[in-house]
């Protein structure tokens, strides 16, 4: 009786460690799957200003899917989703030191009115063009003189106060790069900014 007792109460003793060790690996997975380096994370976002007036929007497309940790994301948000879990929601409020960076005053350039399409002549106007590297930028209007124009390449961000509501939709290992092949291949164009 006593032997039946003992093999009982070891057998239970072992299946609850069987259980404990199962309950700690999924919580051990359940906590890697978190926003950290490395991973592919899949966001639904609002983007505001400080007056509350919506800025940009992922509702009604696809979620929002990043690499996390290669700087791909502005500072600000990116250092705020870490450690976020698959459907935590957050309010971030990022400042421009940590966004798009203050208005440099270096930006803004005054170049010959006849050198802007008569087509693009307006407030606000947003011109495509090339910097010194061969790389697109953008560039908008800010002011139209007699004989000249004063155009902006800050990004339009620059300078303000961001307010994010994101919601975590999916977190994933990131795939490893494509590999470069030897022969050289045409890029499609960058994405524009």
């Amino acid at each position: 009786m006593r032997f039946k007792f003992i093999t009982w109460f070891v057998a239970a003793v072992m299946l609850l460690c069987a259980a404990t060790a199962s309950v700690t690996a999924a919580e051990k997975a359940k906590n890697d799957n978190v926003v950290k380096d490395g991973m592919l994370v899949s966001m639904e976002y609002t983007l505001k200003g400080t007056d509350g007036k919506v800025i940009d929007s992922s509702k009604g497309r696809d979620p929002l899917k990043y690499v996390h940790g290669q700087k791909s994301m502005i500072p600000g948000l990116e250092k705020e989703l870490t450690g976020m879990k698959v459907g935590s929601e957050k309010n971030v409020t990022v400042k421009p030191e940590d966004a798009y960076g203050q208005i440099n005053p270096d930006g803004f350039q005054e170049i010959p009115k006849e050198k802007i399409p008569q087509t693009a002549l307006k407030v606000g106007a947003i011109l495509q063009g090339q910097d010194g590297q061969g790389r697109p930028m953008l560039a908008r209007i800010k002011e139209i003189k007699e004989k000249s124009v004063v155009i902006d390449m800050n990004h339009p961000m620059a300078g303000k106060t961001l307010v994010f509501n994101v919601k975590i939709v999916d977190i994933q290992p990131a795939p490893p790069p494509a590999a470069k092949s030897a022969a050289p291949t045409k890029s499609p164009a960058p994405a524009k900014k």
